[in-house]
């Protein structure tokens, strides 16, 4: 367990890098964005996630690797949504016109505070302000990052706010079981009767859809790696796996047949976001020593539903004084 200068932001502050060890796993996570710099399993060589070696390059060329984005991950569109009466307009960071994973100066882009770390655990807060990006009330939101025995690397957020707001917070690490190029001869499965089509926009369109008999149904395990008439799908949908926050459940389980390396997902989460990574075009080059390549990696993105405050029934992430929001997610790897 080490704590170091891991580099600067334009601003002169310095970004530090703390790295836990435990059970046969080690990370490095950075103060910047509380991101998870890299990860690695006692006996595999490779990464398990995407990132990159230095912190000059996130700022310039990250898609979010490993980091922690809020106050509400994922899609809002156009910015906009109406709570207890009164309408509020975000930033519309993605194209001019959407919001995406809490606007560009979201907690996945911020300096965090370490306030305590130990061999095996890190815990980091920020605050979000009144305002930041659009949303209303200042929110305090904790990360703690805890390697348990068993290959666990466990990941906790709190959050808690002055006013009535939105809180969904998700880790957006990419990960990559066997260090190939592309991740599409992963095996997936995803305990998802149901997903959410989305528009042109990549918005929910309101329906929630069966997975049986589609491109999407992976309740049994099968390859990533399906092609229709217009080649690839790709893969950018919410998974319904609740209908709201509840207990932990396995919600996911990824693994590789070139590896033996298999990693088993458990959240208190009612939504998980599969993306594929096919838009992942980074010119600089990741942990592996070369540039990254589309579906170098895929994310599983525990959290509430996109766009939920403008989609009745969905699963949604109003977070009010008095209330503490608790959002649990566990990534247990494992090896034949």
């Amino acid at each position: 367990m080490a704590v170091e200068a891991f580099g600067q932001m334009q601003n002169g502050e310095t970004v530090h890098r703390v790295t836990l060890e435990g059970g046969g796993l080690t990370a490095k996570i950075m103060t910047w964005g509380a991101t998870l710099q890299d990860l690695r399993f006692e006996g595999h060589a490779a990464p398990l996630t995407l990132g990159f070696p230095d912190f000059a390059s996130y700022p310039a060329h990250s898609p979010y690797f490993g980091q922690t984005p809020g106050r509400h991950a994922n899609r809002i569109a156009g910015g906009r949504f109406s709570l207890d009466g009164v309408a509020y307009q975000l930033e519309c960071n993605e194209r001019g016109i959407n919001h995406l994973h809490g606007g560009s100066a979201g907690t996945g882009t911020r300096l965090w505070t370490l306030d305590s770390y130990g061999p095996d655990f890190a815990v980091f807060s920020i605050v979000d302000p009144d305002g930041q990006c659009g949303y209303p009330g200042t929110m305090k939101i904790e990360a703690r990052y805890e390697l348990r025995p068993g290959g666990c690397m466990a990941i906790t957020y709190t959050s808690v706010t002055d006013r009535p707001t939105l809180a969904n917070i998700a880790h957006h690490s990419y990960f990559n079981l066997d260090g190939s190029t592309d991740i599409l001869d992963h095996d997936m499965m995803i305990a998802a009767d149901h997903y959410l089509p989305v528009d042109a926009t990549q918005i929910p369109t309101g329906e929630i859809a069966s997975v049986e008999g589609t491109d999407f149904d992976f309740r049994e395990m099968r390859p990533i790696r399906r092609e229709n008439a217009a080649g690839q799908v790709e893969y950018d949908h919410n998974f319904c796996v609740a209908d709201a926050r509840g207990p932990v459940q396995t919600i996911a389980l990824a693994r590789s047949m070139r590896s033996g390396v298999a990693m088993e997902l458990r959240s208190t989460e009612a939504g998980v976001q599969f993306y594929t990574g096919f838009k992942i075009s980074p010119s600089v080059p990741g942990l592996s020593g070369s540039p990254y390549q589309p579906h170098a990696g895929f994310c599983l993105e525990t959290q509430s539903w996109p766009d939920s405050p403008n989609q009745p029934g969905f699963a949604g992430a109003v977070l009010r004084p008095g209330e503490k929001c608790v959002q649990h997610t566990e990534h247990v790897f494992m090896r034949d």
